[in-house]
């Protein structure tokens, strides 16, 4: 055995008398008339591979061990079948049982079980119809998005997951620290433990200063791309926000390109292509998962995507997105005014109702927006563009970012923030400034998009939330 075997999405493409082996693990059995069949999956498509086991080819020790979760080898010879939805199947002629499941005991059985339920079991599910295939369109659309750089001459660069600044001056940062006075069992718990955190001088701590998970490699990404033009980050972020909400977690994936000699014009048309070809790229290649999430889990969501993909944005300044949802006559939950953040109900009604495609909404008024994009002339609004799609609203954020070092100090003052953490920022302004802009994608985020997925904590493998780090 060698990782060159052949994936049960390969043995589908052979033809009927190929002699080959099929590796997985059992989702059905069903017994008839002295014949087996078995529902085996690999996780590298969608489909099952049935395997047909005639009575006396197979032990009868190893036949009694073939039940669901059960994990084996099937050698056999690749047949037409007379069953509907495929067009082969694998006539066993011998089997060899890795490891058996108790099918008494084994937690993923065939009837439908809730999403709550499953991802108290993260580390079975991707077994799974839906959360096999979430996963799968997670890796096609992690290699779109690669790809989509590379093929633009993008340096694909590995940001801090350690800072010692707050990008977004928001302050819900987890921190990392060694000055623990104490861990001991908690009373009656031995499973658990307890800590105090040292009174001491920061200085005293490992890194000589406060540090914490970082909530954006978008900063440090300027920094290159001040020095290579046009790089991008994928990678963990953290947030320590106390939320439960379907669209919040503390551990999630952002990408973030950012380009030397580029305008809020320029960023804006980069975003829409990377939508526009990531989406492309899974209908191409993620055709049966996408079917299954259209037909169970969101109904015309392959309208939806193919609907993004030849569209052409829309583009409104906020302002004028504010006259709109303000002349709307609708009864919004939050109240619309100049001057608020907008609302995913005022995102939606945007593309869904009033445009019906995406929209990109540029000119923030600055009190909304981070310290760091760059002040338009009129002094209150900023160079900022959010991407809206339909269904659910913001799904990429980004900016002309100031590049005058007079300008962005003011901003840091306005904004509450301390300069001096700032000062490599800052002399990004003072040595050979230049214009640039960026956006950030959350990863969790697009793929809810895509997979019509209600929860962020079913499109990540393992969720990290306010009191749950299992796993």
């Amino acid at each position: 055995m060698d990782y060159r075997r052949s994936y049960v999405r390969d043995l589908f493409l052979l033809a009927p008398g190929t002699e080959t082996s099929a590796y997985g693990w059992v989702k059905t059995r069903r017994d008839s008339k002295g014949i087996s069949f078995v529902q085996l999956s690999d996780g590298s498509c969608f489909k099952d591979l049935q395997i047909v086991i005639e009575a006396g080819v197979i032990g009868e020790e190893v036949l009694r061990q073939i039940t669901t979760g059960a994990c084996l080898r099937f050698d056999g010879v690749i047949v037409e079948s007379p069953a509907a939805g495929q067009a082969v199947e694998l006539k066993a002629t011998g089997a060899e049982l890795f490891g058996p499941a108790d099918p008494a005991t084994y937690p993923l059985q065939k009837k439908g079980a809730s999403f709550e339920f499953l991802r108290e079991i993260a580390h079975l599910r991707a077994r799974g119809n839906t959360f096999g295939a979430v996963f799968r369109v997670r890796n096609q659309a992690a290699f779109a998005i690669h790809n989509f750089f590379h093929k633009r001459g993008f340096h694909y660069v590995h940001t801090p997951i350690i800072t010692a600044s707050d990008a977004e001056g928001a302050g819900e940062m987890l921190q990392v620290t060694t000055m623990m006075e104490s861990i001991q069992p908690l009373e009656g718990d031995e499973g658990q433990i307890s800590y105090r955190i040292k009174g001491h001088n920061p200085a005293d701590d490992f890194f000589g200063k406060p540090a914490y998970l970082t909530v954006s490699g978008q900063l440090e990404a300027e920094t290159l791309a001040l020095g290579m033009t046009n790089v991008y980050t994928f990678g963990p972020t953290f947030r320590a926000e106390n939320s439960s909400t379907s669209r919040h977690l503390a551990e999630f994936w952002m990408v973030e390109p950012e380009m030397a000699f580029c305008d809020l014009e320029g960023d804006m048309h980069l975003a829409e292509e990377f939508l526009k070809e990531v989406i492309a790229h899974l209908l191409d290649f993620c055709g049966d998962d996408l079917a299954f999430f259209n037909q169970r889990i969101e109904p015309k969501l392959l309208e939806t995507l193919e609907h993004v993909v030849t569209s052409n944005f829309e583009h409104l300044t906020y302002t004028e997105a504010v006259k709109l949802l303000e002349a709307s006559g609708e009864n919004f939950e939050y109240p619309v005014s100049w001057g608020t953040d907008l609302q995913s109900e005022h995102e939606r009604w945007l593309t869904e109702v009033k445009v019906g495609r995406p929209v990109i909404l540029t000119d923030y008024p600055k009190e909304i927006k981070a310290f760091y994009m760059r002040m338009n002339d009129d002094g209150r609004t900023v160079r900022a563009m959010d991407v809206l799609a339909p269904r659910i609203g913001e799904i990429i954020g980004g900016s002309q970012r100031e590049e005058r070092i007079d300008r962005l100090e003011a901003r840091l003052r306005e904004s509450g923030l301390s300069a001096e953490p700032y000062w490599w920022y800052l002399d990004l302004r003072r040595f050979g400034s230049a214009p640039h802009a960026g956006f950030g994608l959350g990863f969790e985020r697009l793929l809810m998009y895509v997979t019509g997925m209600k929860n962020i904590r079913d499109v990540i493998p393992y969720s990290r939330t306010a009191g749950h780090a299992d796993f």
